[in-house]
């Protein structure tokens, strides 16, 4: 990894290693994800839209990647994954004010004590 990267890149070599080490676990993975966004009830390019958006809320950036490649795939549109991390990014927001709920329940348990 050079100084200007972040994340160390994704490599078949990287994830063959770590396979490895676990085999039951990561076919077990892999037959879950395979099962997942499988078309059932949605569409495969609506479960990619949906993991684009939760790839950003997690902001796992191969997750970003790969699942941002897999919904073009899937047919998506650029604008549908705008779309998708908007509402992310407004998903995220809204949590971070919802759970102001617990600064202001703590700011006026401190009131009562002082």
């Amino acid at each position: 990894m050079n100084s200007e990267q972040l994340y160390v890149k994704a490599t078949r070599e990287n994830a063959e290693k770590r396979a490895a080490l676990a085999p039951q676990n990561i076919e077990a993975w892999r037959n879950f994800s395979r099962t997942v966004f499988r078309a059932g009830a949605l569409p495969e390019k609506t479960k990619q839209l949906i993991a684009v958006a939760v790839a950003h809320v997690t902001q796992c950036p191969y997750c970003i990647h790969s699942h941002t490649a897999q919904a073009l795939q899937k047919g998506a549109t650029r604008e549908e994954v705008m779309e998708a991390v908007w509402v992310a990014a407004e998903m995220r927001a809204g949590a971070a004010y919802a759970h102001s709920a617990l600064a202001m329940d703590e700011m006026e348990a401190m009131e009562k004590v002082q």
